[in-house]
């Protein structure tokens, strides 16, 4: 008699379960508005490869004042340029050709390719590069680790060129490689005739397209600070003594790098990036008339956006903005989170009048895969859009079928039964 009941019962449950899942569920979208100091939210990091450019530049130039025959400055997160002058112009980049080199040897160390702890040969070619070097000899070998230290400090011409044999089977291999990223990260001013700057015909590059092959080597590989900021250091156990080509590093508070570069033609070039108060720029100077000058305007330059601007936070990646609802699923609800860190650049004293504008269903059906785009927020400035990110699922949510809902209620029911 109670094995009847059990099985009436089951029965019941299964046809109750049924009727309630052939029911619609209909999830209502929610808008939610609330100002800057109210709990944050995120921001889309602008992950794209190009600069996005919305800064005038002849009238910033004439407050500027500046000697240089090209020079921009941009937010390093974003890209966004914040001024610029003849930021297209097609000039000779000198050694500031090496944040591409040095960009396509981090990419090989994250690959897998090469280790820090790799021994690099020099061989007659690289050991015959003239302009700055550490004099490597065809019979000695330096680390990754070493040769990195070398390129990034005293900008060594050997080194690079050890470095690109390496990677890249020959310099001229690697030259193409350069060239093929340069063509990827949308710099059209740029055509690489060889990996360390040397004056060659056609070896041309802007300002624009160095901010922007500094900009991915920073963002992307910001461990490279690690040899970018070193002010002086040795090699060879002590007897190859290193000192910094560029001077921001001992004397510009918050500087992180990056490259200096001169030559006969080129004149004195400079990628110099630095960090404040969570605001990062880069500054970029092509063709100043004196070493004096590339380094003084690159703080104008600094200085200028510092006392301008800001970054206002909101959030980090994967952080929550809230649980919604699942139908239908495994789990009943889902964390909702932040898909890119949240911050957005500003003028300084606007921050308090950014809104906040959150747009997320309450509920969804499963399944949900994680990070399947749930909704976004937006960020906006007297009216205007500066930002949006998007807001993802945590985790998966499988979705539940008949089946299972019924085993997993008629497992509950005789579990109660059992108590």
């Amino acid at each position: 008699m109670m094995n009847q009941l059990k099985l009436l019962i089951s029965l019941f449950l299964i046809m109750i379960i049924t009727f309630f899942w052939t029911l619609p569920c209909f999830a209502e979208q929610t808008t939610y508005v609330w100002s800057s100091n109210s709990t944050p939210v995120g921001f889309d990091n602008n992950s794209d490869d190009t600069i996005q450019t919305n800064a005038t530049n002849e009238e910033g130039n004439a407050t500027l004042n500046l000697e240089s025959a090209s020079a921009i400055l941009i937010e390093q997160t974003t890209g966004q340029v914040l001024f610029e002058h003849n930021c297209h112009e097609q000039l000779r980049p000198a050694s500031v050709t090496k944040v591409m080199s040095i960009l396509l040897i981090m990419e090989a160390l994250d690959k897998g390719s090469i280790t820090l702890n790799d021994a690099i040969p020099c061989s007659e070619n690289a050991a015959s590069m003239g302009g700055s070097q550490i004099w490597l000899d065809p019979r000695e070998t330096l680390t990754v680790d070493e040769m990195l230290k070398a390129i990034c400090v005293a900008s060594a011409n050997d080194c690079v060129v050890a470095m690109a044999e390496y990677i890249g089977g020959s310099e001229e291999g690697f030259v193409q490689m350069m060239n093929d990223k340069a063509q990827s990260l949308g710099m059209k001013d740029t055509t690489f005739k060889n990996c360390h700057g040397l004056d060659e015909d056609g070896h041309v590059t802007s300002s624009y397209d160095i901010a922007l092959m500094s900009k991915e080597l920073l963002n992307n590989h910001p461990q490279i600070t690690n040899y970018t900021t070193i002010w002086t250091d040795s090699l060879r156990g002590g007897k190859s003594e290193l000192t910094n080509t560029n001077k921001l590093i001992r004397s510009y508070k918050g500087a992180t790098g990056l490259k200096t570069g001169s030559t006969g033609l080129a004149l004195y070039n400079l990628s110099a990036s630095c960090t404040r108060d969570d605001l990062s720029l880069i500054a970029v100077i092509m063709k100043a008339p004196s070493t004096k000058v590339r380094f003084a305007e690159a703080q104008k330059l600094l200085d200028y956006g510092f006392h301008t601007f800001s970054f206002k936070q909101f959030g980090k990646k994967e952080e929550t903005v809230k649980s919604v609802r699942i139908n239908k699923g495994t789990k009943s609800e889902v964390e909702a989170i932040l898909s890119q860190n949240a911050g957005t650049l500003i003028k300084k004293g606007k921050d308090k009048e950014i809104e906040q504008n959150l747009n997320l269903e309450e509920s969804f059906f499963a399944p949900i895969s994680k990070g399947q785009k749930l909704g976004e927020v937006s960020f906006t400035l007297d009216g205007e859009v500066l930002s949006t990110v998007d807001i993802v699922a945590k985790n998966d949510v499988e979705k539940i079928n008949l089946l299972t809902m019924s085993k997993k209620v008629i497992c509950s029911w005789f579990d109660l039964l059992r108590n």
